[in-house]
């Protein structure tokens, strides 16, 4: 158990006074519209929403199961986060697109690029699939707050899950979006400063980065350097095929728009900056600041590989960083230490439970049930639907108890394997349709489960590595999806041009591009750029 002197006590209930003020502080800001309950009336600066993603993608799990990585795989095991490579490349692409598209989320987004039952039908799957995942991010990550808090305190699971996620909840539940944002601001300036913190504490007591390699080479783990190092192209534990997969995946990725797959709250940041060129700066430097932290993580892991001589055991080692801190840091430093844990823990939950009752409320309620729903009950049904979204998050949460890791990969990258090129397709191909898109839904979450649970089980194939069970689904999903689109009409040509002039997608768009040429539509686009362009300078 940690010792938590008078001065860490300090910190920690301050750290959560100022959590719950901020509802306070922005709740006449929230109660104003949908738009402002759900993104900040559209009107933020970059650097707003970038410390936004920067925040909510540093949460509870993650430097669990990157220590855990790193831990067991030294370097090599930072490719997994190359993931956010996704996002990267998606600022100057499909982030300029979206942002153009004015939907408000990614459910809407369906209704704009698609047309007829098909667009509508993708719009209520998306929202319900992204209300659910909402519910199951909360709770992953509500229970890893759970793993630490039982570290620390030696509470059961439940208590750390239950007790800071409803804390957060509150401010969420007055303020809404702009409590969300204006908070994370500060959460992850706190949260940048406390893992640099504790990377130095750690090589210090490792004796120094040149003591951490001369060590690792003493206890014959030298590898653990070599972020680059092979084993055969798809053998041993170190396949050449899995580097290339996790190199390949995000950036061609990020030609398109994931739903979740490393896709997630983004969209919504995108859409509360306040123009196109805002809303790329915000997903670049959000990103940048991921890739920053996660070297800074990575020196700290190995130090305390060295520290420990390796003798971690899986579990132990998901909890490499937080071991760190709370052993090595001095009274005082110790709770403002948890204080930053809290911050990682809240940025993502807020901006979680918020993103939820966003699809629950825009997309489901106010496009389905109420269209003429005024903004006094947009707001409220918002409200409502942050507590169901939280009850929800504490379902899965119990559910997945210290499993964080497997279901980290199955939920968040084989679940969605199959969809990774309908994501690219939509952004980039006029003849892509609604009916493609939404058979390659259905058919990836049969043919996941079917793949990497049931078939293997009862013998029928072996049991594959992740990155062979990824390109199998792709290749799967691909047999249905494929025929379907092509056997059922294009979307409507009025509906494509819209999407055209408005978005300006890239790629094989020549039909839809000639056809709004004909129209004259092109013409008046480039002069209403070039007023655009002149006005800015």
């Amino acid at each position: 158990m940690v010792h938590f002197a008078w001065l860490d006590y300090f910190w920690t209930i301050a750290y959560l006074i100022l959590m719950i003020g901020c509802g306070a502080i922005f709740y006449k800001l929230g109660k104003r519209s949908g738009s402002d309950f759900f993104l900040a009336g559209r009107g933020l600066p970059w650097w707003l929403p970038a410390t936004s993603n920067f925040a909510t993608h540093t949460a509870t799990d993650t430097p669990m199961w990157f220590s855990g990585l790193v831990y067991q795989k030294g370097l090599y095991g930072m490719w997994y986060s190359l993931f956010a490579g996704w996002c990267a490349i998606s600022a100057w692409v499909s982030t300029r697109i979206f942002r153009r598209s004015l939907a408000g989320t990614q459910a809407e987004w369906q209704t704009l690029r698609f047309s007829g039952l098909g667009s509508e039908m993708l719009r209520g799957w998306i929202a319900g699939w992204q209300v659910a995942m909402t519910m199951f991010i909360a709770g992953w990550v509500g229970i890893a707050m759970g793993n630490v808090c039982n570290y620390v305190f030696h509470w059961p699971l439940w208590y750390g899950l239950v007790i800071f996620s409803t804390l957060c909840c509150l401010y969420v539940i007055a303020s809404g979006y702009w409590g969300v944002i204006i908070a994370d601001v500060q959460q992850g300036i706190t949260m940048l400063i406390v893992i640099v913190l504790v990377s130095i504490w750690a090589a210090i007591a490792a004796g120094g980065p040149a003591e951490i390699v001369a060590s690792l080479k003493q206890m014959g783990q030298e590898e653990m350097l070599n972020p680059f190092r092979s084993s055969g192209f798809i053998s041993g534990d170190y396949p050449l095929l899995w580097m290339i997969t996790m190199i390949a995946v995000p950036f061609l990725g990020g030609f398109g728009m994931a739903t979740h797959f490393d896709w997630f709250v983004e969209a919504q940041r995108i859409q509360s900056a306040r123009n196109v060129r805002d809303a790329s700066y915000s997903i670049w430097w959000g990103t940048a600041v991921v890739l920053v932290r996660n070297s800074i993580w990575a020196l700290a892991v190995l130090a305390l590989f060295v520290i420990s001589k390796g003798n971690f055991t899986a579990e132990e080692s998901q909890l490499a960083w937080f071991i760190i801190g709370f052993k090595y840091f001095p009274v005082g430093m110790v709770g403002f230490f948890f204080a930053a844990i809290l911050a990682i823990h809240i940025s993502t939950v807020a901006g979680v439970l918020n993103l939820g009752s966003m699809y629950a409320t825009r997309d489901l309620y106010h496009h389905y049930l109420k269209p003429k729903a005024t903004e006094k009950e947009v707001v409220w049904f918002g409200r409502l639907m942050t507590v169901v979204v939280l009850l929800g998050s504490f379902f899965f949460g119990l559910m997945i108890g210290k499993n964080v890791i497997d279901w980290l990969f199955f939920a968040l990258w084989l679940m969605v394997a199959g969809t990774w090129l309908p994501n690219i397709l939509q952004v980039i191909w006029w003849r892509f349709n609604a009916w493609g898109y939404l058979s390659a839904w259905i058919a990836n979450l049969g043919i996941c489960w079917l793949v990497v649970w049931i078939l293997p089980a009862f013998g029928i194939i072996p049991e594959l590595p992740d990155y062979q069970q990824f390109w199998l689904l792709i290749i799967l999903v691909a047999v249905i999806y494929v025929p379907v689109t092509l056997l059922t009409k294009p979307d409507d040509m009025d509906r494509l041009v819209k999407l055209y002039v408005q978005t300006r997608p890239i790629g094989f768009w020549g039909p839809v591009k000639r056809e709004a040429e004909r129209r004259g539509l092109l013409k008046a686009l480039h002069e209403f750029d070039r007023k655009a362009a002149e006005q800015d300078q």
